[in-house]
């Protein structure tokens, strides 16, 4: 078969991969062929050679057998499988749960083991952990360990418990950009909403992500499928060639209200959810992909290994501070179809204002403890791209109230539509995100790095350096715990490589090595950094101005070792330098240093000894 572009560059350039890492990730967004990819890669560098592939759910496990069955030697390993390893197959097939014995004789023998979904993959966890422990300690040599995820990150705050553990580098395989000028996916339209009357404040998010009892309730009581049903009604008759839509909900008790809601409006529409059995399952996805039946509703089954390509509507009744939940969601549904050439993403969970379009979200091997909290404010995407007054892109949200006493709430661009007027109500009735929130009244990164690139070498001009570089000490011991967090920041632009890195891992190599040599300075002179609640970019922008959180001391010695950088730096390695100086105050920020600290890359007791 013909390779798409993104699949024969991976392949041409698998050698070079390989010889360059033992452990990777191959990125690449949902419907854009990755099994196609692995079964390939497969038939030209492992032929006749012993591969493994893993997968979470028996679902995907089908999937799989069904597709690599096609060119290859293929045994689906049983939950009781008493077998040898590779007995009359070249490929295993499994989940990470079943016959542990013959995974155990089968991974130091495999060439190349491959885990589907590798976001999944738990390098502290009970049964990938396992797995990657033999690989690293009985594996051949020369075998490889390839992830294939779209969404490589892992929400947790857990430093034993992050990707950069299973895998040594991320290739950025392809964008969802490029596969729609290729055709391979269709472009999603958003109609974005923010439920006014869905109280999301109170709910307690200590576990990551917002409680589904908690949440289900919430959504019950508010107006948040009324409002779905409305935008769904007035959008199912501008796709082609006919409405199949996938509804998103958090909870069965969720689903069973949005199916009767649905089912009122005279649509056809089932549920699904993890307690359908398999084959009543397979029979109506088979009818939903059919066009037999309109509205898919689901609980937690079709984020991932689902691919039905005629969807053209997805309906977000699930709020979540996840962006791998929210873009292995919206994925689904852009998968390209004859006659098919948009898909429409009505989202009610103001989870676009949260995270922004799939297509530009952004991903990382490492999170802090409390990263999801940025995600609580619901219009934390829209806030980044309105730094400042004049900012092209502002964006407007309609309070009109509709003849049911439900309002609009629906969110679009200014002066994209004449007189400024609703796209969904028609009316005039909105008011300016930006200042009806107050969004500007926390410093976002784009507003610290001007401060930062104006302020820094314009202070250091009118510094004697040698005075201030000589009082380090005195001002780390006299320092409060934002001016440590500020200290730590310019520690990390001082000392941080500035060299280009080429994939996520090296960044993260070079952040995380900075991190190791600020917590060694603390822990030696008896520093403690307390955990912060939140990273608070202000801070460093107050040190900056000589504002009223850090004083005088702190600040100029800080400016001090940011601005000696300035003298001897090109642009690049400066820009370099303070987007990993940032991540790395963020990470002091929020995990705190103390004597006590057992990291995976650094372990405070071996220097307090």
């Amino acid at each position: 078969m013909k390779l798409r572009n993104w699949q024969q560059e991976v392949i041409d350039s698998f050698p070079t991969t390989i010889r360059k890492h033992k452990r990777f990730i191959l990125k690449a967004p949902t419907g854009a062929g990755k099994t196609v990819l692995a079964s390939e890669l497969i038939e030209r560098f492992y032929k006749n050679k012993k591969v493994i592939v893993l997968c979470h759910r028996l679902v995907l496990l089908e999937q799989l057998e069904a597709a690599l069955s096609k060119k290859h030697s293929v045994r689906k390993l049983k939950l009781s499988d008493t077998s040898f390893a590779f007995d009359d197959c070249d490929i295993l097939l499994s989940t990470n749960m079943r016959a542990k014995e013959i995974l155990d004789a089968a991974v130091p023998a495999a060439d190349l083991i491959i885990v589907d979904e590798a976001h999944r993959v738990s390098p502290n966890g009970n049964s990938y952990k396992r797995v990657i422990d033999l690989f690293l300690e009985a594996g051949k040599p020369n075998a490889q360990f390839i992830g294939l995820t779209a969404s490589p990150e892992r929400r947790t705050a857990d430093q034993r418990d992050q990707l950069n553990l299973a895998f040594d580098a991320i290739i950025d395989c392809a964008n969802i950009e490029d596969l729609i000028n290729e055709k391979v996916l269709v472009k999603p339209v958003y109609r974005a909403h923010f439920v006014h009357d869905l109280n999301l404040a109170k709910i307690d998010i200590t576990s990551g992500d917002f409680p589904v009892s908690t949440l289900s309730d919430a959504i019950i009581k508010s107006s948040m499928i009324d409002c779905a049903m409305w935008s769904y009604k007035d959008e199912r008759d501008k796709v082609s060639p006919k409405p199949i839509s996938a509804w998103f909900c958090s909870d069965v008790k969720v689903a069973e209200v949005t199916l009767n809601k649905i089912r009122d409006a005279g649509i056809s529409a089932e549920i699904v959810t993890a307690a359908t059995p398999i084959k009543e399952r397979m029979q109506l996805l088979s009818l939903h992909e059919s066009g037999e039946l309109e509205a898919m509703v689901s609980v937690g089954v079709l984020t991932e290994g689902w691919d039905n390509p005629h969807c053209n509507i997805i309906v977000h009744l699930r709020p979540t501070l996840s962006k791998v939940l929210w873009g292995q969601s919206v994925g689904r549904g852009l998968r390209a179809a004859s006659q098919k050439d948009k898909c429409i993403i009505i989202d009610v969970s103001s989870n676009w204002s949260t995270f922004g379009p799939v297509e530009k979200l952004k991903w990382s091997l490492w999170s802090t403890r409390g990263s999801h909290l940025q995600f609580m404010n619901r219009f934390n995407w829209i806030g980044e791209q309105q730094d400042g007054e004049d900012a092209e892109d502002t964006y407007l949200l309609c309070k009109n109230e509709l003849p049911d006493k439900m309002r609009c709430s629906h969110i679009y661009k200014k002066n994209a539509y004449a007189d400024d007027t609703c796209p969904a109500c028609g009316s005039y009735a909105a008011v300016d995100i930006y200042k009806e929130q107050k969004l500007a009244n926390t410093v976002n990164e784009q507003a610290l790095h001007r401060v930062f690139f104006d302020r820094v070498p314009k202070a250091y001009e009118r510094m004697d350096p040698s005075t201030w570089q000589t009082l380090g000490d005195t001002t780390w011991r006299t320092a409060s715990d934002k001016e440590k967090v500020f200290l730590s920041f310019c520690m990390a632009f001082s000392n941080v490589s500035g060299d280009e890195t080429n994939s996520e891992t090296e960044y993260w190599d070079a952040a995380l090595a900075t991190e190791v040599f600020i917590r060694n300075y603390l822990v030696k002179n008896k520093i403690i950094i307390k955990k912060q609640e939140n990273f608070d970019l202000s801070l460093i922008a107050d040190g900056m101005l000589a504002g009223r959180l850090i004083r005088p001391l702190q600040t100029h010695y800080g400016i001090s070792l940011c601005g000696a950088v300035f003298m001897s730096a090109s642009d690049s390695e400066k820009e370099r330098k303070y987007q990993k100086a940032v991540r790395v105050a963020e990470r002091l920020s929020m995990l705190g240093c103390s004597s006590r600290d057992n990291l995976p890359y650094f372990n405070a007791s071996e220097i307090a000894a």
